[in-house]
């Protein structure tokens, strides 16, 4: 079952899903618009994200973004909130939330985000509200799904970074850094593969950003802007038939030739095997 709010005059959606085995995310195929939030109240299944397999414990929630690919060995049993930007554009409304770099377009990826049993009964009563507010059509409608949804993120991102290493409620200000990082490269990693851009932007040295990465046993950030290419490649590689030709300019890189050499020490194989091996 797929309960479906549709904001006509913005194109804003928002869907609950409750036993849908429809539920998938095919990413830049679909133009990477819609984010999703994941809940497995029942057994550890397989879920499959941008082509490589993990286990999705049970009383978990998972955050996917828009351009991610996933499915899932039963969405039968799951629980799934879908909205697109229009509806709620997490990056417009992160002082609100707090989310984007961390529980969104985060480092640690997947972000399986363990639920205790006051945890399982906060976010079924959001489900339960958002099901029963799907049946209300009057012109508060899409506000008070918007109001749940953040109600809900903030649930999730308060619970996720309790799990984080070496987190305090002192240490939020050098979290934000991490997070504000996140976003940055987000938007810029397809031109900017430097740590000294980011850290510019942030006005902070690229040795600060190091040890603020280290204090959250992240990898540092030089790592973290290699992986997110490298990432993006092997996203194209999977989904689309650009060259890699087409993929190196569409990654900022100045010539096939250094783009092959980057995916190869990077990921192991080089691009051509990379693209056989996978697309057989």
């Amino acid at each position: 079952m797929k309960l479906l709010f549709e904001d006509r005059g913005t194109n804003g959606l928002f869907t609950v899903s409750r036993s849908d085995s429809s539920l998938k995310g095919n990413g830049i195929l679909e133009g990477g618009t819609i984010n999703t939030i994941v809940c497995n109240r029942q057994e550890d299944q397989q879920v499959i994200i941008d082509e490589i397999a993990y286990t999705f414990p049970a009383n978990t929630i998972l955050p996917l973004v828009a351009n991610q690919h996933f499915s899932f060995q039963h969405p039968e049993k799951l629980v799934a909130w879908q909205f697109n930007r229009n509806f709620y554009c997490i990056a417009d409304h992160d002082a609100e939330v707090g989310c984007v770099g961390f529980l969104f377009y985060g480092i640690r990826h997947p972000l399986f985000v363990k639920l205790s049993q006051r945890d399982l009964m906060d976010i079924e009563l959001i489900e339960q509200l958002c099901v029963e507010d799907m049946e209300i059509k009057d012109r508060m409608q899409g506000e008070m799904l918007r109001t749940l949804l953040k109600r809900l993120i903030i649930n999730i991102t308060r619970i996720a970074k309790r799990q984080t290493e070496n987190y305090d409620p002192g240490s939020e200000e050098r979290l934000d850094i991490v997070r504000m990082f996140n976003l940055l490269l987000e938007s810029h990693f397809r031109t900017e593969h430097e740590v000294q851009f980011y850290a510019k932007k942030l006005n902070k040295s690229p040795k600060t950003l190091s040890n603020l990465f280290a204090l959250f046993k992240y990898p540092p950030p030089s790592r973290v802007i290699q992986n997110r290419i490298i990432l993006e490649a092997k996203r194209y590689l999977h989904y689309t038939d650009k060259s890699a030709k087409e993929i190196a300019y569409a990654l900022g890189f100045s010539s096939p030739a250094h783009f092959s050499r980057f995916f190869k020490l990077y990921s192991g194989s080089s691009v051509s095997l990379f693209r056989d091996l996978n697309n057989d």
